[in-house]
């Protein structure tokens, strides 16, 4: 990575700056809605649905199914290059490092990169590299699927294998340094990386103004418009300033993608959510804020694989708003979901909007659909009007057969 020293203030200028340097490298994915799961998330849920959950309605608790409006819009980077948001990230190390002073100089391209990943980030950090013409040395899990294995490859990086735990990982990444000279580009917890990420969310934020600009004159100009397209708050007349989004939210591993957002939404006005599966303990960003203290390791098989790493101390920072820039101003909240609620959410997006993404893509999604917590905080803070809720679908790259594990007949 570039040093530490040379990297930008993390703020919403520098997410704006980020995506200049990366704006030709990766595809601005588009941003879809859906009317049926609009209405699905604007319905209360049923006693009999909320039973054997952890809003489960008793007579003690007195509590009645929260009633939020909710319009979603859904950031389709299951369709960005290499089929993941980790592009940008890894597109924008790539060009920070680039402009180092002195690193062209002292034979950085001919000595490259070098991470340690078992997925999206190992083919994005790949493909950045090749794009460059400097070498990438990724280091992969042995349990690593084929399939990513071979994409990684296929990008013209040199695999090396190691073991599946971090440490491992680390020791054999901290050799490959040491042999080449190449320079580490972390998955996530590093600013040139979280900058990057942001970038998401910074277009995510444009493209529903368009939208909404393009969708306001008329029913019958949003009935004749794409489906992004077609929605306009009943409360904005045309002459009426735009507000765009109330709310965005993305899942949440490391923190790359989530802190890039929060950064991205820096005096915009727009609450940023954070969602994470339960099972395992692999919220530990929800437990983490609730304690006051960032939790180190995660150790979890829930199938949202992308989201079982701890989130990254630059990205912590971020979040709870402890960074110079920040001015206390982090994320709004944390919200978790169990493995069948994830599955539940990931069968409307393939079954209703045709959209093809792996578990950790669903995550927030089921929060909108099924956490109490959250639809509650909706209907209050929202009101009659209800939120215009940003959704980053993070990406798309799962198997047929992981499929079939999924939803077994």
């Amino acid at each position: 990575m570039a040093d530490l020293s040379t990297c930008p203030p993390l703020t919403r200028a520098s997410v704006i700056e980020a995506h200049g340097l990366i704006r030709p490298f990766v595809h601005r994915t588009p941003v879809l809605t859906n009317r049926t799961i609009d209405d699905f998330a604007s319905t209360p849920r049923t006693a009999e649905e909320l039973k054997d959950t952890p809003w489960e309605l008793t007579e003690a608790s007195k509590d009645a199914p929260a009633k939020p409006i909710l319009r979603l819009w859904f950031k389709c980077e299951n369709l960005q290059r290499i089929g993941a948001f980790k592009a940008r990230g890894a597109f924008h190390a790539i060009e920070r490092l680039k402009r180092e002073p002195g690193w062209a100089d002292d034979g950085g391209l001919s000595k490259g990169v070098v991470t340690h990943s078992s997925g999206n980030h190992a083919q994005a950090l790949a493909l950045a590299a090749q794009t460059a013409g400097m070498p990438a040395h990724i280091v992969m899990p042995h349990i690593s699927a084929a399939p990513k294995v071979a994409a990684t490859r296929g990008y013209g990086a040199h695999v090396i294998f190691s073991g599946s735990t971090a440490p491992e990982r680390l020791a054999v990444a901290d050799k490959v340094v040491a042999e080449t000279g190449a320079r580490m580009v972390p998955p996530y917890d590093h600013p040139d990386i979280i900058l990057g990420q942001g970038t998401a969310g910074l277009e995510l934020q444009e493209q529903v103004v368009e939208a909404k600009t393009a969708g306001v004159a008329s029913t019958a100009t949003r009935a004749a418009q794409p489906t992004a397209f077609l929605r306009a708050p009943t409360s904005v007349a045309p002459s009426t300033p735009n507000p765009g989004l109330d709310a965005i939210m993305t899942p949440c591993g490391g923190g790359g993608l989530l802190a890039g957002t929060v950064l991205s939404a820096q005096g915009t006005g727009i609450r940023v959510f954070g969602a994470e599966p339960s099972l395992d303990g692999a919220d530990d960003c929800t437990r983490g804020l609730a304690q006051g203290k960032r939790i180190e390791t995660v150790s979890s098989l829930t199938i949202a694989d992308g989201l079982r790493t701890p989130v990254g101390v630059h990205n912590w920072a971020v979040l709870t708003g402890d960074t110079p820039e920040s001015q206390g101003q982090g994320v709004h909240g944390l919200y978790a979901v169990g493995e069948d609620q994830i599955r539940a959410a990931l069968r409307l997006l393939l079954e209703r909007m045709k959209l093809v993404v792996e578990p950790s893509s669903a995550v927030p999604l089921a929060v909108a659909l099924y956490n109490e917590e959250f639809r509650r905080r909706v209907e209050k803070e929202a009101g009659p009007g209800g939120w215009d809720l940003g959704i980053v679908l993070s990406g798309g790259n799962v198997s047929l057969e992981s499929f079939g594990t999924l939803f077994p007949s």
